[in-house]
């Protein structure tokens, strides 16, 4: 099956709004569904401003249980209850997925998370290289990486329509995306810093150092600091920005 594939950046920020821009999320669009890729704590606002409607969404992959990647799903779950949804939405995500939202719910909104929705609001574990149908056509394969997050953090390889979306999350370098990002149309990898190394994350130098052994079709950097960002003009990478949309 072919077809048109699209990807949105409706954030491409780091965790503090580096740049002004909001936290992590994707939208993804293949024939048939519309997902989000994680959903920063900033995501339900940035959908808005971009004219996403909430509702439209099928279901949402989380790559790790950080708020900036997964903190917007209270606020999205409660819009979806206040204007009526009906439509199932699935989130899917790694193991204790749904504890971790149930609990910032009740941090957030106390008692929200006994709330319940007119809509069936189904969770799914993601486990490291087993291929999912997370909507028809639409098929993830987790990838584990390295950055902690109490629970398992993935990088995400994506297949519908015939095309390869690759996602590294947030991670140190893992030969793990070799393998994510194999052969994929697009790939969107974390360039936190420059050349700072910081645990868990991934700068662009050592991604650059990186480049001959990846074999994707097509590279744009996100989640980018200050200094990052300071210093786009002089990498060769795409960098991403908000409202930013990619057809494959």
């Amino acid at each position: 099956m072919t077809g048109r594939v699209t990807l949105t950046f409706l954030g491409s920020g780091d965790a503090f709004g580096s740049g002004g821009r909001f936290q992590t999320c994707m939208l993804l669009e293949v024939p048939g569904s519309r997902s989000l890729i994680d959903c920063g704590a900033s995501s339900l606002v940035s959908m808005k401003k971009l004219g996403v409607a909430p509702g439209s969404i099928d279901c949402i992959l989380v790559t790790h249980l950080h708020g900036d990647h997964f903190g917007g799903l209270p606020f999205v779950i409660l819009d979806a209850q206040f204007s009526r949804r009906e439509r199932p939405l699935d989130v899917i995500g790694p193991p204790g997925i749904e504890d971790r939202v149930r609990q910032a719910m009740e941090v957030l909104f106390p008692e929200s998370s006994q709330t319940p929705q007119r809509f069936a609001l189904r969770y799914r574990e993601f486990s490291h290289g087993c291929r999912t149908e997370v909507a028809p056509g639409l098929v993830v394969t987790p990838f584990e990486v390295q950055h902690f997050c109490g629970a398992p953090p993935y990088a995400l390889r994506i297949e519908s329509a015939g095309r390869i979306v690759a996602y590294s999350g947030d991670t140190e370098w893992s030969d793990a995306l070799l393998e994510v990002s194999r052969d994929a149309d697009l790939f969107v990898c974390e360039a936190y810093f420059y050349e700072k190394k910081v645990k868990f994350h991934l700068d662009y130098a050592t991604l650059e150092a990186q480049r001959h052994r990846l074999t994707c079709r097509r590279l744009i950097v996100t989640h980018m600091s200050h200094d990052m960002l300071s210093r786009c003009s002089s990498v060769g990478a795409e960098p991403a920005y908000d409202g930013m949309a990619v057809q494959l």
